[in-house]
């Protein structure tokens, strides 16, 4: 992976977690057991430390950054969708941040709380555990139910998964020009995870998250 030391602190990657070569770490970054870095990813060390606790993702083109003199957290098991901006905030353990959403510097993300796809959580905004922000600026919608926070846990083991099976099998290689009669299948079927949509159709009085 591309790492770069500035002022002479080097990034801190723990042997148990992923990060994809194409992401980016400078400075004073923190990624703990379990984590998964997603390709493209930027975690910049260069005016604050960036940490990552144990079992943590943070998803494709993601941007983890802060300002001077704070630390930004994301929190154990903490769950990080494509596209995501966190900026200077403390990210509680079993959140999930959805994709393409905004966390702004000072704001707080209580334990197990969801903050929905395309959001933005303004600087300084507190959201409690269990419950779900969503819109722009972003608003406490309702609480969370057993369903939806079940739901949650078993995609950030999937990915807890998926950081293992890229340490042991992900490289590099040139393209093939056409598949091979015998090509194997990926291990994760229908089963592993679902998306929301069908995880409501499945569960119509659980309340999954929109």
């Amino acid at each position: 992976m591309p790492a770069y030391a500035i002022d002479g602190l080097v990034p801190v990657v723990h042997p148990d977690a992923y990060v994809h070569p194409t992401a980016v770490l400078i400075g004073d970054v923190h990624v703990g057991p379990g984590c998964y870095v997603g390709p493209l990813a930027s975690l910049r060390g260069d005016f604050g430390r960036i940490v990552m606790l144990d079992g943590s993702n943070l998803q494709d083109s993601c941007v983890f950054h802060t300002f001077p003199g704070t630390e930004a957290v994301l929190g154990r098991h903490g769950h990080v969708g494509h596209g995501a901006v966190l900026h200077g905030c403390v990210i509680g353990d079993g959140v999930l941040v959805g994709m393409n959403a905004v966390v702004m510097d000072g704001a707080e993300v209580g334990a197990e709380a969801f903050v929905g796809a395309h959001a933005f959580v303004k600087a300084g905004f507190v959201v409690p555990s269990r419950t779900l922000a969503a819109g722009s600026p972003a608003r406490v919608v309702r609480d969370l139910t057993p369903a939806e926070l079940a739901w949650k846990a078993n995609g950030t083991r999937v990915y807890q998964e998926l950081a293992a099976r890229s340490r042991a099998s992900l490289r590099e290689v040139e393209p093939l020009p056409a598949p091979e009669p015998d090509r194997p299948e990926l291990p994760t079927g229908p089963e592993t995870a679902v998306p929301l949509g069908v995880a409501r159709a499945s569960e119509p009085n659980k309340r999954l998250v929109e």
